[in-house]
């Protein structure tokens, strides 16, 4: 086994337990503000290691490409989102508990 192969696994295994610990957060927190982070930055992390794995599996510039391109519009794409969640949460001023559950405090 080659350094690039386990260089390769260990950018899969990390990608994928970020991405484990989004959904994770997505379910564990309350708050629109909370679940919003959680489910931003360890996602955009874990999809980058994933694709990183992916270009070390065929390091070749023909895969180089479109991989490069998923990950600059993954990482525009959940920035613009988290933005308007944020505005659209501070708008309406649910940072509250807005998941109509009875709280653990009740």
């Amino acid at each position: 086994m080659s350094a690039l192969e386990v260089a390769e696994g260990v950018c899969l295994l990390l990608g994928a337990a970020l991405a484990l610990s989004a959904g994770a957060g997505l379910v564990r927190f309350r708050t629109t503000l909370d679940r919003m982070h959680a489910g931003t930055k360890p996602q955009v992390l874990g999809v980058l290691l994933v694709l990183l794995a992916m270009w070390l599996h065929r390091p070749t510039w023909s895969n180089a490409g479109p991989l490069l391109l998923v990950a600059i519009s993954q990482v525009i794409t959940v920035s613009v989102a988290a933005y308007m969640i944020a505005r659209a949460a501070y708008g309406r001023q649910s940072s509250d508990d807005d998941t109509g559950l009875p709280s653990d405090e009740d």
